[in-house]
């Protein structure tokens, strides 16, 4: 659907230019809920702007189902866009807001109306649609500008943070309607966030973004599984980075401890820098071969995390699931205690 191809975006000129996308390239499926993700000022929602047609590209070019749309203004690309702000107007009812941009696209009224009852329906909103917008939750603003954005049919929806003014609940609630809008209506999602878990709940894909890349494009479960480097790694998930000398199919652990791996394309034997989810830690047991101290317990409700260090000085975390009825305890600070790590655990990055 989407075809990004070697683009590059500059800001300002001479000394005072700032190059906010670098040569980025990325192919984006019809029918695909698409995230780009990463921290503020890493270029995503250039990138966005970019494909709604906000701002032109310095280099490069977008296609769009086999167009080239690079030079096309904003009103002649099949795309909408919603944004952080959600931008209604409070004047208007629900259902008035929803049918604006038909009646501006000069559609008839008939099929205006049968449109915004669509589109009432398929946000759940239709006992809302004669209220007006700024005297409705902040969650059903939000369905309305979703609404508003999908009653064109655009062949693209575009969605910058659309989910950050919400409380966290609400948030979670909205991640689940997002993915259930996109896989109805059949319409490619590209969203924008910086939030780990909205990328991982909703998308078929991610692209991790840094400094104006983009550093590794996947599934949900292979970005977080298999993060290709120490960047993408740390910024998805809470991470253990490791020392280890890795040799063939296996690294042996500063701590201690030889392991097998799986062995990342184009990495050679040698220092290296190892990946271990706190998730897949266990304490005690029989078999386990690093021993560590512990610092620090935090209860966080479905989990405890126990931090620690190991005989290197390397800090290390386990999170363990809390189970029903059960005391939960733990060794205190200070205490010494053995540490084991499940099949597959370990992932060697790449520098």
């Amino acid at each position: 659907m989407i075809d990004i191809d070697n683009v590059t975006k500059v800001f300002g000129a001479g000394d005072a230019a700032f190059t906010a996308l670098s040569e980025v390239s990325v192919t984006i499926a019809e029918n695909e809920f698409f995230t780009l993700l990463g921290p503020s000022g890493c270029g995503k929602t250039t990138l966005l702007r970019l494909i709604a047609g906000f701002e032109p590209p310095t280099a490069g070019a977008i296609r769009l189902g086999g167009r080239d749309i690079t030079r096309l203004p904003p009103n002649q690309r099949p795309v909408n866009t919603v944004f952080q702000s959600y931008a209604l107007f409070p004047h208007m009812s629900v259902a008035q807001n929803i049918a604006f941009g038909l009646e501006m696209l000069g559609k008839p009224k008939a099929e205006v109306k049968s449109t915004v009852d669509d589109m009432l329906r398929l946000v759940r909103m239709e006992a809302m649609r004669d209220r007006r917008t700024s005297e409705i939750s902040g969650g059903q603003q939000q369905r309305v500008a979703l609404a508003r954005a999908l009653a064109p049919h655009p062949e693209v929806l575009l969605l910058d943070e659309p989910l950050s003014a919400l409380d966290l609940k609400l948030r979670k609630e909205m991640q689940i309607e997002l993915k259930r809008l996109q896989s109805e209506t059949g319409i490619t999602f590209v969203f924008v966030t910086h939030d780990q878990e909205e990328a991982l709940t909703m998308s078929d894909r991610v692209a991790v973004m840094s400094a104006g890349e983009i550093l590794q494009v996947g599934p949900p479960r292979d970005i977080y599984e298999r993060p290709a480097e120490r960047f993408v790694a740390n910024f998805i998930g809470e991470s253990n980075f490791l020392n280890a000398d890795l040799a063939g199919d296996s690294v042996t652990l500063a701590a201690g401890g030889t392991f097998p791996v799986r062995r990342p394309d184009g990495v050679r034997d040698g220092k290296v820098s190892v990946l271990v989810r706190p998730e897949h830690i266990t304490l005690g047991g029989a078999g386990d071969t690093l021993r560590s101290t512990i610092e620090n317990v935090v209860y966080s409700g479905e989990a405890t995390v126990a931090h620690m260090v190991l005989p290197t000085g390397e800090p290390i975390k386990a999170r363990l699931s809390n189970a029903p009825q059960g005391d939960g305890a733990l060794p205190g600070a200070g205490s010494q205690v053995t540490i084991g790590l499940a099949p597959g655990a370990i992932t060697v990055l790449r520098d």
